[in-house]
């Protein structure tokens, strides 16, 4: 029987509301948290210092409990005192003029986000754009009169044919719809819109936008000016199998009065996020050479003005730069990356010597533990970034002086009334040798020395990371009384390209051990009951817990979100067309289907007698709602117990955008689990 996300919660849990309703007026507050615990978290991101670093606007997200949204906002920071006060009521991606009086930023008018200019010390805001698509990657021009950004220019589809003429007044149905593009839809966005994303220019006042780039082909940003704001450096995938390259970005310049575009890189690989030095001598910007494996270390480049004599200031770090901006100074940079499951920003010379600034940078996300953050430089070398720990989600921080300093509690109020898991690092070495990182949350209250039941999340990617950051799953599972257990195992980013690459055209394979030996490693120190394990994760982790319960049946359930069952059938569904054959598997599907079988889940399901639980959103087109669908039909024909939920208008990076749904899909999760729980 399929059951739906609303009928699932209604017959396993008591829902929130009930509880809510029911509960005396006096009753004291639960200091458990729950699902209703989402709508009160905040968390910043964003934050922009100011160019004298004496102030920071930043985007405080929150829930709103009408809207079932995250609401954003912008704030100022005074960073000597920590004051803070309100900016704008809604907008984000705040920019600071080069003067430090004015701020731009994007702000929905309603039908599309349009961007905005506020002048700081009046406190008087203009609309600068009345376009259709909505401004993205900001960008003021050296003398603050101009303001870059990227649109979406509508345009038209094909067209095969014609219909009869519809006479007045009838109700005819859609017309056809014709696709000829490789890549046709994206996750989140949905079906691809005719049309392409350019570069515009309009005065930092307002009056008519100008378009510089043009063609069937997508801009993006950042965007970089030069300092004499003659020209902005952006990059893009152009050319003429521009559909057909899955990462082969470059580097160009645009010249802003006859709008020609040089391209500065040609290599075989993506070159992006170019920035423009101070005195426009030299252009860095990240990339690497595209080997055709699941993983490379994007590399922190620095060349010429033309971007030419090209060269790594990163090669020997063996981490990946997340992001990179100039020292006002122009002889080094500030970069982002991740390190054993913890981001850092360091200062980077041109001479590649690295100086490691803060190792706490946190944010991007609620519901998982992944690495994440955000950070800027004041032209004093101030920076400003978004930080914490597995505590509460992220605040603003500052670093100066050689010291970090927080600047906001967002969540203190809510936190300092909740019991909440702690969390700590334990020691894994898989059956190799190798050392695996991995972080364990324990029930509140739990009784010191009891075992108590425990749940293995898994995160995705598969090349991607977690670390102890905060994480609303973690904290519902454990007031659930559950034990949380998530790692790192091999295939996951921050340990070095070798380590990332262990799983290359070898996934799901040996991270199954290491997974095994975290669990087996908190059952070894007392935490967890080796009677009452459970399995979980979503995209790379929902694809390592269909593999697992088909490898192993000690789980008491599981839980598999938005997975790959069958390799062949996502490559060809997936949103991005080309990219599960040429960097996952050695041949295309048809040429060599046993290697794609060998390592789909699917072909292990007549191993599985674990109940499992099949988690997907409505409108996912990452890892489709189809490949969910193979395994559910599959667990049924084989006679295992299990149920589908889907999550009615969430793409894969959205699984868990709306309040409600994180919550009830992690409600949803726990019934599966307590109905298998040993008492």
């Amino acid at each position: 029987m399929r059951l739906t996300l609303a009928l699932l919660l209604l017959a396993a849990t008591p829902a929130i509301a009930q509880q809510q309703s029911s509960a005396p007026p006096s009753e004291v507050p639960s200091r458990s948290f729950t699902g209703s615990d989402l709508f009160g978290l905040t968390i910043a991101a964003d934050p922009q210092i100011s160019p004298d670093g004496r102030t920071i606007v930043y985007v405080r997200r929150t829930g709103d409990v009408m809207t079932d949204r995250l609401q954003s906002s912008l704030w100022l920071i005074d960073v000597a005192s920590g004051r803070q006060t309100p900016f704008v009521a809604q907008g984000s991606s705040p920019r600071w003029s080069p003067d430090g009086t004015r701020i731009a930023y994007s702000a929905s008018d309603g039908d599309n986000g349009q961007l905005f200019v506020r002048w700081v010390a009046g406190g008087q805001s203009a609309r600068i754009t009345s376009f259709p698509g909505d401004p993205q990657a900001l960008a003021w021009s050296p003398d603050g009169t101009k303001l870059a950004y990227i649109a979406t220019v509508a345009g038209e589809g094909t067209k095969l044919g014609t219909s009869p003429a519809k006479p007045e007044g009838a109700k005819w149905a859609e017309p056809l719809t014709v696709i000829d593009r490789v890549n046709y839809r994206n996750d989140g966005p949905g079906y691809v819109k005719p049309g392409y994303d350019h570069l515009f220019v309009v005065g930092a006042d307002g009056g008519a936008a100008r378009q510089l780039t043009y063609g069937k082909f997508d801009d993006g940003g950042p965007l970089s000016w030069t300092p004499n704001g003659q020209g902005i450096v952006f990059a893009a995938i152009r050319g003429p199998e521009a559909d057909r390259q899955v990462m082969n970005s470059d580097v160009i310049a645009v010249d802003i009065a006859s709008g020609g575009l040089r391209t500065l890189t040609t290599r075989d690989g993506p070159d992006a996020q170019p920035r423009v030095s101070p005195d426009g001598a030299k252009i860095a910007w990240l990339g690497f050479d595209d080997k055709r494996r699941s993983y490379e270390n994007t590399q922190l480049y620095v060349g010429d003005g033309d971007a030419g004599a090209p060269r790594s200031l990163t090669a020997n770090l063996d981490r990946a730069i997340e992001d990179a901006v100039w020292a006002a100074d122009g002889r080094s940079l500030y970069a982002s990356y991740d390190d054993h499951g913890r981001r850092h920003v360091a200062r980077i010379g041109l001479d590649g010597r690295l100086t490691s600034l803060v190792d706490n940078v946190a944010g991007g996300g609620l519901d998982r533990p992944y690495t994440g953050g955000d950070f800027s430089v004041s032209r004093g070398g101030t920076l400003a970034y978004t930080g914490g720990d597995a505590s509460a989600p992220a605040d603003v921080w500052v670093f100066a002086g050689g010291k970090p300093r927080r600047l906001t509690n967002l969540n203190a109020v809510l936190t300092g009334a909740k019991a909440l898991a702690v969390v700590r690092k334990i020691a894994v070495t898989a059956p190799d040798g190798r050392a695996i990182d991995a972080w364990l949350a324990t029930p509140p209250g739990a009784t010191p020395g009891k075992r108590v039941p425990l749940v293995l999340e898994i995160h995705g990617g598969p090349n991607s990371a977690y670390g102890p950051s905060f994480a609303t799953d973690v904290q519902l599972y454990a007031a659930a009384g559950y034990a949380v257990l998530w790692t790192n195992p091999r295939g996951s980013t921050s340990y070095g390209a070798e380590f990332a690459n262990l799983i290359d055209k070898n996934y799901p394979s040996a991270d199954y051990d290491d997974l095994i030996a975290a669990v087996d490693a908190t059952i070894a120190e007392g935490t967890a009951d080796p009677d009452n394990l459970f399995v979980t994760g979503g995209s790379g982790g929902g694809v390592l817990t269909a593999w697992i319960v088909g490898k192993t049946n000690r789980f008491k359930a599981a839980a598999t979100q938005k997975p790959v069952i069958n390799w062949i059938s996502e490559s060809l569904t997936m949103d991005n067309t080309l990219f599960t054959s040429r960097y996952w598997f050695a041949k295309l599907p048809w040429e060599d289907p046993m290697s794609y079988w060998q390592r789909s889940p699917l072909s292990l399901v007549g191993n599985v007698r674990t109940p499992t639980l099949v988690v997907v959103g409505s409108d996912d087109y990452r890892t489709p709602v189809s490949e969910s669908e193979q395994y559910y039909a599959a667990l049924q024909i084989a006679g295992v117990p299990t149920a589908l939920v889907k999550v009615p208008g969430a793409s894969h990076g959205g699984l868990a955008a709306r309040p409600s749904q994180s919550a009830a899909k992690a409600s949803a999760i726990i019934a599966w689990f307590d109905r298998y729980r040993k008492r």
